[in-house]
């Protein structure tokens, strides 16, 4: 019998002997997988979905322009000149040669779309009623495809032409205004227009549908006094935790102050790494639990089965051969179990999505358990199961074969 053939069927009918144990030890091993897979699908679902929430109103890599500062005067170390230093213009400025910014950025590996933008602070008023506001005129084709605003709108449509304007959902609440009524939005010095509420927008934040307002870029260009100009550029990318290094070869080919979602969500990207590392540790006592429950079970066996480990011995079957045997054991076990407990993590995740659910009877958040999430855990799980073997194997394939027939 071929060595391989050999140890499977001995081990099979070692297992199936100690029924009872071995069912046990399947079944931790399936637990324990089904845990380690959950958990890994919870925290991947979770940040997948704070991700989105968060990146869902913004851009990945903003260009912004590079900042004025007040440079001290020149003078000699004995002189006694009094001097003031004024701070620098609170004045909206645009971005220097934006246009060749922009299509260096949309050339940039990584980088999949980039849209101008012109934004700066403006005031809504409707009869007595006024709120400060974040004015941002957008090309909407490009604005939507970094940050979906279509898929915001819960009244009126998508659109800001000439002479109109889309409002977030509790601006429109504080102003008292609908769709198709008008707002007249001011800015510094005498700018001012009168616009047409086209479209309510929800952010997802009350506090960006307080302030928030989008109008047509040559709008808000008219309106914050810089024609033809923007003050910043937005750029979405394929690759999210690649977003630093992108605007850091930007920013050296460019010159130009650039920053990415890593760098203003620093608190957010640290909670990530937090959840990351607690999955990890989870995991990794997980699979010590696993290994050592294993490795106690195969044990014992060798202990009970010492006679027919010598029997074997004696009829000619090799050192190697034992090895094997208690090797595919712990294979075996490790498979089996690892299955199951993958099984197992679906219908934990099925009970998480039918009973937590947010106020409005919807799930909390989606979670998918990915093929190649479960072929990783099914496939470390029986390493596991093989590594936890080995030290039982090889007390098996020590035995004296007379002494354990005696015995």
């Amino acid at each position: 019998m071929p060595t391989i053939g050999f140890a499977l069927t001995v081990a099979v009918r070692f297992l199936r002997e100690g029924r009872f144990q071995s069912l046990l030890i399947i079944v931790g091993v399936a637990v324990g997988v089904g845990v380690v897979t959950y958990i890994s699908a919870l925290i991947d679902g979770l940040q997948g979905n704070t991700i989105r929430r968060t990146l869902g109103t913004q851009a990945h890599i903003v260009v912004k322009q590079i900042e004025e500062r007040a440079v001290p005067s020149l003078r000699a170390a004995d002189s006694n000149i009094a001097r003031e230093i004024q701070p620098r213009a609170q004045r909206t400025r645009s971005i220097d040669n934006w246009r060749a910014m922009m299509a260096e950025m949309q050339s940039t590996p990584n980088v999949v779309a980039a849209t101008p933008i012109a934004a700066g602070a403006g005031l809504a008023v409707r009869g007595e009623a006024s709120r400060s506001i974040s004015l941002v005129g957008i090309e909407l084709e490009g604005y939507d495809r970094i940050v979906a605003l279509r898929e915001k709108v819960v009244g009126g449509i998508a659109r800001v032409a000439p002479g109109e304007a889309m409002i977030g959902l509790q601006l429109a609440q504080d102003l008292g205004v609908g769709l198709g009524e008008r707002i007249v939005i001011r800015t510094g010095g005498e700018a001012s227009d009168n616009y047409k509420i086209i479209g309510i927008f929800d952010l997802g934040s009350r506090e960006l549908n307080r302030r928030q307002v989008y109008v047509s870029l040559k709008s808000a260009q008219s309106l914050l006094n810089i024609p033809g100009g923007v003050t910043n550029i937005y750029a979405s990318v394929s690759d999210l935790f690649g977003a630093r290094e992108t605007a850091q070869r930007l920013k050296a080919r460019t010159g130009y102050e650039i920053e990415s979602w890593m760098e203003s969500n620093a608190q957010l990207l640290s909670a990530l790494n937090a959840q990351s590392i607690s999955t990890g540790i989870i995991r990794g006592f997980t699979a010590i639990v696993v290994m050592l429950g294993i490795a106690s079970v195969l044990v014992v066996s060798v202990v009970q089965k010492r006679k027919e480990i010598g029997i074997l011995r004696a009829m000619g079957a090799t050192r190697w051969q034992m090895t094997q045997v208690f090797l595919m054991q712990g294979a075996i076990v490790g498979l089996i179990g690892s299955v199951l407990g993958v099984l197992f993590a679906h219908l934990l995740i099925l009970l998480f999505m039918t009973f937590a659910r947010g106020g409005d009877g919807q799930p909390l958040f989606v979670i998918a358990l990915q093929w190649q999430l479960s072929l990783k855990v099914a496939v470390i799980a029986t390493i596991c199961g093989v590594l936890a073997a080995a030290t039982p194997a090889r007390r098996a394939a020590q035995l004296d074969p007379a002494q354990a027939i005696r015995l």
